[in-house]
């Protein structure tokens, strides 16, 4: 069982992805804006992050820049599940995200993505080493 740092600011789509993780068998953590989820990312990582874009206080990608550029957290996955991105925007890849999901997103789909990160567990996200699916060419 995994545990997976929710960061996001709607308390209600907070609820619906921690009761969708929880019924996929991991614990979930939640956080209601970007600096709460690194504090509580430092004080006891999770296996996966899932993060918002728009939030107060440390949005989305001011997160993930800060989780990569932490000793402990910098090989962290991270989704990004946002209703403000278009797709092909190379923002989130470009600050460290592994995946990105545009809301709304299928259940099907995000445990999928969130299983798969699981399941790779940290890896690197830059340089010659970089193991990020983010990375990885897109085929037909």
């Amino acid at each position: 069982m995994a545990v997976v740092l929710i960061a996001e600011d709607d308390q209600d789509i907070a609820v619906i992805l921690t009761r969708l993780l929880k019924r996929s068998g991991h614990t979930a953590l939640h956080a209601p804006d970007g600096q709460a989820a690194l504090d509580l990312a430092v004080a006891s990582p999770p296996d996966l992050l899932l993060t918002d874009l728009g939030m107060p206080r440390m949005d989305g990608l001011e997160l993930t820049r800060a989780v990569r550029a932490h000793p402990d957290l910098g090989s962290l996955p991270i989704v990004m599940l946002s209703g403000h991105l278009h797709p092909g925007d190379s923002g989130p890849v470009g600050a460290g995200v592994c995946a990105v999901l545009l809301k709304p997103c299928p259940n099907d789909r995000l445990r999928a993505v969130v299983q798969d990160l699981i399941d790779r567990g940290p890896h690197a996200h830059q340089g010659a080493d970089a193991d990020c699916p983010a990375h990885w060419p897109v085929s037909a």
